[in-house]
């Protein structure tokens, strides 16, 4: 049975969205192998100067070191994210969509494997940050923070643009409404000349009628 044009939207947005949750997820989780293996902890390396220092630390809390002591928390979190973005996966035909869900995933994916899998005990795990720009920000991120932040933009963006995870676009109320208006004025005013035609059009003059009490005729001899 051949595909419809839906099911293989479906099919293509899957696949970006799995392929770009696994690279996340990947790439998060070897720059934290290399990390913990090559860096003392706390300790601080430029890069490019201020602008990107390596700093490795663990943070119990959420992305970008904040809530430091509510980890348990943070696991059920983004266990419930994780799960729904599974399920809500069948509905997305947009790519763009597919590009959102596939960062947001990957990056919580990274995040919930170091709190399931490192020390102190599972679910209680602390996650690797270690990338620093103190002229942006004072937190210390990981690549799964960039990933989630990201798809945090795109996300705005589309629905600014109207974007539904079908790929079709809602066109905006105030634009329909302001385009009826338009169009019943400019109806209004085109009709507006043609009646002032009609009603300017001077009528008929009445036949004079003639007076017999002026007529000679008629005069007493």
């Amino acid at each position: 049975m051949p595909k419809t044009p839906t099911g293989t939207s479906s099919v293509r947005a899957l696949v970006v969205l799995a392929a770009l949750a696994g690279t996340a997820l990947a790439l998060d989780q070897f720059t934290k192998h290399l990390v913990v293996s090559n860096l003392p902890l706390g300790e601080q390396v430029p890069v490019l100067g201020d602008l990107l220092i390596l700093q490795f630390v663990k943070n119990p809390g959420a992305a970008f070191s904040l809530a430091a002591g509510s980890t348990w928390i943070f696991s059920i979190l983004a266990t419930v994210v994780t799960v729904a973005i599974i399920v809500l996966a069948r509905k997305i035909r947009s790519i763009g969509w597919a590009v959102v869900f596939g960062l947001l995933l990957g990056g919580v994916l990274g995040n919930l494997t170091d709190r399931f899998f490192r020390e102190p005990s599972f679910g209680l795990g602390h996650v690797i940050d270690f990338i620093s720009t103190p002229w942006m920000m004072p937190a210390i991120y990981n690549i799964a923070d960039i990933c989630i932040v990201s798809s945090m933009g795109l996300f705005i963006i589309l629905t600014l643009r109207g974007i539904n995870l079908d790929g079709s676009k809602t066109v905006a109320t105030k634009d329909s409404e302001a385009d009826a208006t338009a169009s019943v004025e400019s109806d209004g005013a085109s009709a507006e000349p043609a009646a002032q035609t009609i009603d300017s059009t001077p009528p008929l003059p009445e036949p004079a009628q003639p007076d017999s009490t002026t007529d000679p005729k008629h005069l007493p001899a």
